[in-house]
């Protein structure tokens, strides 16, 4: 049995309840029956959603909407001082409680296995949770996207397994204890926080340390900066590090990995025997995020072939290699990789799923930061499209950095050998890549804004062709 209400949580405000993490948490303390309330700057089916828990939700951010009776305010990283809603909470005494120590409440008592690493944390930590439904055991879950309807990045089972996406990007995963970890990957980025690789290092370093004496870390083998993380904590204590990959001394030893169509069978080496299973979304990337949550399964206590069995049960994340629809005879495919490694591992799966059809790309950067630092390889990961369009950067939290632009994306792009071109409004965007397509075509809207939002309005214009 799940436990309860974390104390003080049982009157809790949310600023921001429709953002993805956010809105995840409130769900569950719903659930638990917390009456939950909270405001977000806009109307969203996820808002909706979390009404039909029997939440509160204001739009818009006004002292007012903070009822006096809070037991506590529950704030992201994204969310400024000068948010009148924190400000009301001050005033009146309310205690302020970061996303990452609410979530870390609610893990109490159970048994926590946290998803980390610079990307694949939503796809993984999904599988993980299908996983675990579909074999009976009723998990609780916290995922930073929704599976297959507003509202569904949360929820609050009966079993003693807890599934969390832990977030690296503010440090805010040092806060969790979980049984087994998963690091996926160690890259550069979020570089409004972490000034060096030896920062982030230090990061994950310390997110290990949290592992429960006698727990496990699930690690990746095959990317260098996992490696290197797994040298400096092959030592930490009563500390069981499992590895995977395709790498020759990998514990959990990738075999195989066999395209077909947009699925891929994967097949490892697991105790000198050979265990296949299918992956229901195309691409080496999400082979290895799968064999990632059946490592951490198995360091659960649950038989191997269960697992591999229950995996192919996962057919995807909303935003991640998702089919929006067809029209005219062209496929439109929503990705929300915003990362060069992202970016390169989705279009290397669409080009080996598109054969001899032309792949189009509609790229929005995510942060002015991010494209400082990593603008010249997102254009070198966009010619491995046939022809591009590239929106301006969307700033989420941040503001703009002068002489940062898309115009380094393009540059490093068309310096690579891609046809590409800019878009500064979406109308134009969505015009120029209706315009460039053939029957036959894939188009993929890639970015972690509100590019997402563009796939439906290229299908509306295709159905006019």
């Amino acid at each position: 049995m799940a436990p309860g209400l974390p104390t003080a949580m049982d009157r809790p405000h949310f600023i921001g309840i429709g953002g993805a993490g956010m809105s995840g948490i409130a769900k569950i303390l719903a659930q638990r029956g917390a009456k939950v309330a909270g405001s977000d700057a806009r109307e969203s089916a996820t808002a909706e959603a979390l009404r039909a828990l029997g939440a509160t939700v204001h739009i818009g951010h006004d002292a007012a909407h903070l009822a006096s009776d809070a037991t506590c305010v529950v704030v992201s990283s994204a969310i400024r001082a000068d948010n009148p809603e924190l400000a009301r909470a001050t005033e009146l005494g309310i205690p302020v409680v970061h996303r990452s120590d609410a979530l870390a409440s609610l893990m109490e008592g159970l048994r926590p296995i946290a998803v980390a690493g610079t990307h694949g944390k939503t796809t993984t930590t999904s599988m993980l949770a299908v996983t675990l439904s579909s074999l009976g055991l009723d998990p609780s879950y916290a995922i930073g996207g929704d599976l297959d309807a507003p509202g569904s990045n949360a929820l609050h089972g009966e079993g003693d397994i807890f599934v969390a996406e832990a977030d690296e990007s503010d440090r805010s995963f040092h806060k969790y204890a979980p049984e087994v970890a998963i690091i996926l990957n160690v890259e550069l980025d979020h570089h409004a926080n972490y000034a060096s690789m030896d920062e982030i290092y230090e990061s994950f370093e310390t997110f290990v340390g949290k592992i429960v004496p006698g727990g496990t870390l699930v690690i990746a083998a095959d990317q260098s900066g996992a490696a290197e993380l797994t040298k400096r904590v092959r030592d930490a204590g009563e500390l069981k590090v499992v590895t995977y990959g395709e790498s020759e001394g990998a514990d959990l030893r990738i075999h195989k990995i066999t395209a077909r169509g947009l699925t891929s069978e994967v097949t490892v080496i697991l105790n000198g025997k050979f265990l296949t299973f299918t992956v229901s979304v195309p691409g080496r990337h999400y082979a290895h995020n799968a064999v990632a949550a059946l490592a951490a399964g198995i360091a659960v206590g649950i038989p191997a072939h269960n697992l591999a069995s229950a995996i192919g049960s996962y057919t995807g994340v909303k935003r991640r290699l998702q089919l929006k629809g067809e029209a005219a005879g062209v496929q439109v495919i929503d990705s929300y990789a915003h990362h060069p490694t992202e970016m390169t591992a989705d279009l290397e799966a669409m080009r080996a799923s598109a054969g001899d059809s032309r792949l189009l790309v509609l790229f929005q950067p995510h942060l002015f930061s991010r494209t400082q630092e990593l603008g010249k390889e997102m254009g070198q990961s966009l010619a491995l499209a046939d022809a591009s369009v590239v929106l301006d950067i969307y700033p989420a939290r941040e503001d703009p950095i002068p002489g940062i632009t898309s115009a380094l994306i393009i540059d490093a792009a068309v310096a690579a050998g891609a046809d590409v071109r800019a878009a500064h409004e979406k109308s134009d965007a969505v015009a120029a890549v209706a315009g460039m397509t053939k029957p036959g075509d894939l188009v993929l809207t890639m970015g972690a804004g509100d590019v997402t939002d563009l796939g439906p309005q290229i299908l509306a214009e295709l159905a006019k062709q």
